[in-house]
């Protein structure tokens, strides 16, 4: 099983080189679907991304037929018209690939593929003060959801020694 994050017609490049960071964190693959509000050669795109932009696993597709066509799994719609919280999903009893998958900032997702899937529309919950939460924030929180729930598998819980090391902080102890 591989967690998917799909991004529908994203429109800002520094909400996607953000996103294209996590998944490179948290081994995940990126699916984007255009039309793309940038090039993904811009700079304010790899800024965000920053060293991490040659180790991202990514697929481009040029709609969302194209998506459909070439990916099978467990599909979660992420919307502020979805009725069940995010957090409601037991990803442990999935044995299909799961995906994730988020609108475009301004509009999200559209509303005849949410339509569609209503059964599998999910949402953050917050106030009724905000219409959402920013489009990586959003990744992030979903993902550290499934992933937590699968006990975080192959990420490490500490320092990796290919950076300070797991005992880094030592030196800084008992003085």
């Amino acid at each position: 099983m591989k967690l998917n994050i799909v991004l529908y017609n994203p429109e800002i490049p520094q909400n996607t080189g953000n996103i294209m960071r996590t998944c490179v964190a948290i081994n995940a693959k990126l699916h984007l679907i255009k039309p793309l509000g940038f090039s993904l050669d811009e700079k304010h795109l790899r800024r965000s991304a920053v060293d991490y932009y040659d180790s991202i696993d990514y697929t481009v597709y040029e709609n969302y037929e194209e998506f459909l066509s070439k990916n099978n799994g467990q599909f979660y719609f992420l919307t502020r018209y979805g009725n069940k919280p995010h957090s409601s999903c037991d990803f442990t009893k999935s044995n299909e690939d799961i995906y994730l998958i988020f609108g475009k900032e301004s509009t999200g997702i559209p509303y005849e593929i949410l339509a569609n899937n209503f059964e599998n529309c999910y949402r953050i919950p917050t106030t009724d003060k905000v219409r959402s939460l920013n489009l990586s924030n959003c990744v992030a929180i979903c993902s550290f959801e499934v992933l937590r729930q699968l006990n975080y598998p192959g990420l490490i819980d500490h320092e990796p020694d290919t950076l300070k090391g797991e005992n880094f902080l030592n030196q800084y102890m008992n003085k």
